[in-house]
Formats: structure tokens, sequence, C-alpha cells
């Protein structure tokens, strides 16, 4: 009914959509509850009032578990039985059990873990490097009309060594060192590594260490099961062939190790090697350091104190802040993600009027909008006049008809 009504006054698509859009942020703006509660309107979930932090594919967590405990709890069932009748066993299981717990608490303190978000700016930063130039995108961010375009790139002087540091666009700042925005998360994150989907959650400064130590962990207990399973097969009196058609779970869990420790065995030399190297996944992928000088290395002992034994960084963040009644934030809180997602693979970032996976620009009627004006009447109107007084203000700015 909606699509014949905008067809009959002639409203083109863009604009109804623009509607839509700005009336999804000003709702995302006004309607803020009071209390305390996670405000982050990024791609990351909250449990215990923010105590946990989790990624948008925070599910694969469960596939994981189950893909470690399932064949864990087998063997250690398995060999239990095994010890009621030789004593032998009972070292074996309190191995197993133990490393079975320690890699389940190594996945969720990966998982559940700031990896290192860096806050977001609520307006774009001042900067002596910035020249005129018509910018449509900081007029949406400025709420006024500014000439201003900030260098897309600045040099920063790390360990002797001349870096070049990126202007996030969703984020509106410039990255930190070896920072990079997820395309999932669709946060920045300091030490960038990679966007897990096995932990669902991005590897960062934050959570690397317990990301390694989850994959190593998991790669012992792989080998552990793996190698005691053929042991429990070479104790039958009978045999082994004769003994592998009688303990199928042990067959089953050769065969589920041998092919488990191919995946994460070589993911934890690959890391190991990183470690080695003070690199990243993302940097020996994109900036290949084996063929130029590497500004992060201090050395083989400095790199693996530097990911094991230095102090973890505190978070930049403030998960649980308080929201005010007036929809602002305490000092020191975390600056709320104002884009509004269209879809994952389509997304528009509303802060900036450009697309983040596509070029989109930020619909003209949009542009010409006096939002501060906008914004005073929709508050003092109820939901449904509100929504109906904005359309009826956009049709004016429009010079439509209006019945």
């Amino acid at each position: 009914m909606a699509m014949v009504l905008l067809s009959v006054i002639g409203i083109e698509w863009d604009f109804a959509i623009s509607v839509i859009i700005l009336s999804v942020y000003k709702r995302q703006l006004i309607d803020l509850p009071v209390g305390r509660l996670p405000i982050w309107l990024g791609g990351i979930s909250f449990f215990c009032g923010g105590r946990l932090i989790f990624g948008p594919d925070a599910g694969s967590v469960f596939l994981s578990t189950f893909l470690i405990a399932g064949p864990a709890l087998a063997f250690c069932i398995n060999t239990y039985i095994k010890s009621r009748h030789d004593s032998w066993w009972i070292p074996v299981l309190a191995v197993g059990a133990s490393l079975t717990v320690l890699d389940l608490l190594f996945l969720i303190s990966t998982s559940s873990r700031d990896p290192g978000i860096v806050p977001r700016n609520a307006k774009p930063p001042e900067s002596d490097e910035a020249y005129e130039v018509m910018n449509p995108s900081m007029e949406w961010v400025n709420g006024r009309a500014s000439h201003l375009r900030l260098p897309r790139t600045k040099d920063v002087l790390v360990n002797g060594h001349v870096i070049k540091v990126k202007f996030c666009d969703t984020c509106l700042l410039y990255r930190p060192p070896r920072a990079s925005h997820c395309s999932i998360c669709n946060n920045c994150v300091q030490r960038f590594d990679h966007h897990c989907p096995w932990v669902g959650q991005c590897i960062g400064t934050r959570n690397y260490r317990f990301f390694y130590l989850f994959i190593l962990t998991s790669s012992i207990l792989c080998m552990y099961v793996h190698v005691f399973s053929w042991v429990a097969l070479a104790r039958h009196t009978t045999g082994i062939l004769k003994a592998m058609g009688h303990d199928v779970l042990s067959d089953i869990l050769i065969g589920y190790c041998f092919i488990a420790i191919w995946f994460v065995g070589g993911l934890t030399v690959f890391h190991f090697y990183l470690i080695c190297t003070n690199q990243t996944t993302y940097e020996n992928f994109r900036y290949r350091y084996d063929k130029k000088d590497n500004p992060y290395n201090i050395g083989l002992f400095g790199n693996l104190r530097e990911i094991f034994f230095s102090r973890i960084v505190p978070s930049r963040n403030n998960f649980r802040a308080i929201v005010m009644s007036d929809g602002s934030i305490p000092p020191g809180s975390m600056i709320p993600n104002l884009a509004v997602d269209i879809s994952r693979k389509e997304k528009i970032d509303i802060e900036i009027g450009t697309g983040t996976d596509s070029d989109y620009s930020l619909p003209k009627i949009l542009r010409d909008l006096d939002y501060d004006y906008e914004e005073d009447n929709l508050k003092n109107k109820e939901s449904g006049e509100g929504h109906a007084y904005l359309v009826h203000s956009l049709m004016m700015k429009k010079n439509l008809k209006i019945p």
C-alpha cells in the first residue's frame, strides 16, 4: 500500500529509502532507555552486564566447544572404564581431563574479551593538514556545512621507522599503528591479527595471548588423545588388529584426532613463527616483512616476552556505561556507533555518507536537511506523529504537493 502511495505522489525510490533510514537513525538517537546497559551499537554482543563481549558470530563458540568437548569426553569415559580394571590409566585420565578444561577455558577467554577495540570519535579530528574541499560526508557528521577534508594517511614514527596510518571513515579517527578495521565486527582493533570464525571474535592485542594458548592446548590435546588411543589398542592381549575390531571408540578417536592435528597443529606452528618475528596474520599477508624490515621486531626473546610475559593493555572502553535520561553518556564512557547496518554485504555508513563494502553515497535529500531542527521537532512528538511529521517535512523540502 505504501509503495502504491509513493508511486502516486511521484516520490523517487531513493527519497523513500531516505525517509526510512532517517527515521531509524533518529530513533536510535532519541529512544535510549535509562539505566546500566551496553550501548555500543557496533557488531558486538554483551552478556553479564557488559562483562563479557562477544563478536557477531558468537554462536560458533558452541560449535567449537562441541568439537573439543565431545571427543575429549568420549576419551575420558573410555579411559575411566579401563582404569577400573587397570590403575595405569588413572593418571592418563587426569591429564586428559585437565587438558580439556584448560582448552575450554582458553576458548572462552579468547571469545569473551575485548580484543582491543578502539573507541570511535563522534566527529572527525581537527588537523592542521586539512584542506578546503566540498565534502558532503563531513556535513552529515558535523551537522553543519563543512569544506574540510582530512588527509587519508599520515606519518608516525615507530622504532625509528616511518609508518603510514590510515584514516578510518567509519570510526572517524586515524588508526593506531598495527590497528585495522574489522568488516565483520565493524570496529577498529588494536594490533589486529584476524577475525577467527571458530571463536567468533576478532583477535587483537588483548586476546592474542589467550588465542595462541587455545590453539596450542588444542594441538596438545589432539596429540594426547591420538597417542593414548593407539596405546589402548596396543595394550590388548589379542593384538592391535583384533583390538581395532572390538574397541571402535578408540578407532574413531584415532581418525578424528589425526585429521584435526593437521589443521590446529599447522595453525599453532604458523602463529609461533609470527610470534617469533613479531608479525600479525594481517601484516604477514599484506606487507610481507620477509622482503623488507619489520619495525616491530625486537628480537626473538623480546618478541616472546612481549606476547607471553608483558602486561595486557587495559581496555579503552567502558562497556558498562550508564545512559542518562537525556540520552547523553557520562565522561569516560565509550562513543556510540551511529552507523545503520542495512545488510551484512551492503552496508551504508550513515556517519559519513559512503559505503564500507560498496560505493554508496548519501541521498541528496538527506544532505539538504536541517537535522538539528528536525530532531527538536521529532523529540516533542509521539512516535506515530513524529514519523508523520518527518515525512511531511521531507516532502516540503522536495517541493512536493501535499494533498
